[in-house]
C-alpha cells in the first residue's frame, strides 16, 4: 500500500491502514486541511469545484470529499465525470476559491488522488502544498456547526462549455478540419476521454470516429499511461483499417498521444513539438517544457525566432516558468499541452483541436508531418525504490562520477553528453527513480540509459 504527498497532490492506493494508503481517514484529513487552508486565504464566499475521472473508487472518494468540504463550511459544485482541464476552467468561471480533481492520472486502477487547485484553476505551489500538509498533520481541523454547513450542487454543462471555448479560439480552424474528412480512431481507456474526445471531434466536423475503450466504466483496458507499449489494440485497429490517425488520452485527459496512419506511434514527446510548431507560426514567442522533454522543441522554437526555456518537472513548475518568460505555448514531453490563450493547464482537448488544424492545413499524412521534425528518441526507464535507498546520496555519487560534464541540479540531476542527455529524478507520483535519456537513435538512448542505471546500482552497492 502506498501514500504519496507531493507537489502533484495527495495520491495513493485504495485499501490498507490509514497513514500508509489512500484510505477514507486520509482522504477526509487532507480534504479538510485544504478546505480550511483556502478559507483562511480569502474573504470570498467559500466555494470549491469538484470533479473526477471514471476510476472505480471515484464515486466513493467523491462522496467523502464533498461531505468533508460541506463539514468545513464550503459549498461544493460537483461536475461529476469530467476532465482535469475542464475542472480547471470551471474554477475561474464559477469564481470558486479552489478546486479538487479526483484522479491519479496515468497510475493504474488501484490508485486515486486529490489534485488541488487554487482560485485561478491552477495547481497550488509547492510552498502552498507544504502549508496544507502541515495543517493536515497537525490535525487542528475545525468543523462548522449545523447551520453553517456548505451546500452541495451538481453541474454537467462544463464539458460542452470547454469545447465551445476551444472552437472559439482563432487558431482552431473547424472548416479546415471538416474539409479534410479525417477518419480517426480514439482510445478513451474506459474513462472520461471516451466521452470528451468523440464529443470534441464531432464538434470539429469529424464524421468517422472509431471508438475503442470509450465506455467510462473505470475498468482500464490496458495500462493507462499512453506509451507505445500499452497501445497495441488501437495500433492494430489502425493498421487493419483505413484511418488517418489515432488519438489516445490518459484517464483524466491532460496527456495526449497520436498514432500515425500506419499504426506507428507519432511519439508523445512530439505532441507538444507539433502543436508548438503550429502555434509559433501564428503566435511568435517563447516556449517552455520540463527538463525531461525532447530537445526538438528547442530547435523548433529557435527556428521560429523564439527562445526556449526549461523548467523542473511538474505542471506547476512549467506554468510558473511560462508566466515568467511570457511563453505562447508550453507543456511537458509526456503529451501535456498548455495553451495559455485558453488556460494555464495541460489540456488534451485543446491539443487535439490545434493539432488537427495543423495537420489539415499541412495537407499531407501525419507520418510525413512527424518526419518534418528533428529526429530524437527518448528512452524512459525507472528503478523501484526501497527504504534503504537515499536518492540524494545516489544522485550526489552520480554527479561526482560525471563531474566533468555539464549538469543541472534544479530537479534531480540532468547530465549533458554533447547532443545527448540523461535526466535522473525521484518521481512525484510513484516510489521510483526515473531515468530518461535522449539521443538521435533509440538504440543509443537505450544504451545511455542502461549505462546510468548500471552506475546507479554501483553507487547503491558502494553505500550499503
Amino acid at each position: 500500500m502506498t501514500l504519496i504527498k507531493s507537489i502533484s497532490g495527495i495520491r495513493g492506493t485504495i485499501g490498507g491502514k490509514s497513514g500508509s494508503a489512500f484510505t477514507p481517514i486520509d482522504i477526509v484529513k487532507f480534504t479538510a486541511a485544504f478546505g480550511l487552508w483556502l478559507k483562511r486565504k480569502t474573504t470570498q464566499t467559500p466555494k470549491i469545484v469538484l470533479g473526477r475521472d471514471a476510476r472505480l473508487s471515484g464515486e466513493m472518494v467523491s462522496r467523502l470529499v464533498s461531505a468533508t468540504l460541506q463539514a468545513v463550511g464550503i459549498d461544493v459544485i460537483d461536475l461529476g465525470l469530467s476532465t482535469t482541464p475542464t475542472i480547471e476552467m470551471a474554477v475561474t468561471v464559477e469564481g470558486a476559491i479552489g478546486g479538487i480533481i479526483l484522479t491519479a492520472s496515468h497510475n493504474p486502477i488501484q490508485w486515486n488522488a486529490l489534485k488541488l487547485l487554487n482560485g485561478q484553476g491552477e495547481f497550488i505551489s509547492g510552498t502552498d502544498g507544504e502549508e496544507v500538509l502541515q495543517l493536515a498533520e497537525s490535525e487542528n481541523l475545525d468543523f462548522v456547526e449545523v447551520k453553517k454547513l456548505g451546500r452541495y450542487s451538481t453541474n454537467d454543462t462544463y464539458l460542452q462549455k470547454h469545447i465551445d471555448a476551444i472552437l472559439a479560439l482563432p487558431l482552431v480552424d473547424r472548416e479546415a478540419i471538416a474539409t479534410r474528412n479525417f477518419r480517426i480512431a480514439v482510445d478513451g481507456i474506459n474513462s472520461v476521454g471516451g466521452l470528451a474526445v468523440p464529443l470534441l471531434l464531432e464538434a470539429l466536423g469529424v464524421q468517422t470516429i472509431k471508438r475503442i475503450n470509450c465506455e467510462p466504466t473505470g475498468v482500464f483496458a490496458h495500462n493507462p499511461e499512453p506509451l507505445p507499449e500499452h497501445l497495441a489494440e488501437i495500433s492494430k485497429e489502425i493498421r487493419n483499417g483505413k484511418y488517418d490517425l489515432g488519438i489516445v488520452v490518459d484517464p483524466d485527459v491532460d496527456r495526449l498521444a497520436f498514432i500515425c496512419e500506419d499504426g506507428e506511434p507519432f511519439g508523445e514527446e512530439y505532441t507538444l513539438v507539433a502543436v508548438a510548431d503550429y502555434v509559433l507560426k501564428h503566435r511568435p514567442g517563447n516556449t517552455v517544457s520540463n527538463l525531461s522533454s525532447t530537445a526538438a522543441l528547442r530547435e523548433v522554437t529557435r527556428k521560429a525566432g523564439g527562445e526556449y526555456h526549461a523548467a523542473a518537472v511538474g505542471e506547476v513548475n512549467v506554468v510558473t516558468k511560462m508566466k515568467e518568460v511570457n511563453a505562447v505555448i508550453g507543456g511537458e514531453g509526456n503529451g501535456g499541452v498548455i495553451f495559455p490563450e485558453l488556460h494555464y493547464g495541460r489540456d488534451a482537448l485543446v491539443g487535439i483541436a490545434l493539432f488537427l488544424t495543423h495537420l489539415a492545413r499541412f495537407g499531407k499524412s501525419i507520418s510525413v508531418l512527424r518526419q518534418s521534425y528533428p529526429g530524437y528518441f527518448i528512452s524512459k526507464n525507472k528503478i523501484e525504490l526501497t527504504p534503504d535507498i537515499d536518492v540524494d546520496d545516489v544522485l550526489e555519487g552520480i554527479q561526482h562520477k560525471y563531474a566533468k560534464n555539464p549538469v543541472n541540479t534544479e530537479d534531480g540531476l540532468r547530465i549533458e553528453f554533447g547532443q545527448e542527455w540523461v535526466h535522473l529524478r525521484k518521481s512525484n507520483t510513484e516510489p521510483i527513480i526515473r531515468i530518461y535519456a535522449e539521443s538521435d537513435f533509440m538504440s543509443k538512448a537505450d544504451n545511455l540509459a542502461k549505462k546510468l542505471i548500471s552506475d546507479i546500482r554501483d553507487v547503491v552497492t558502494q553505500k550499503i
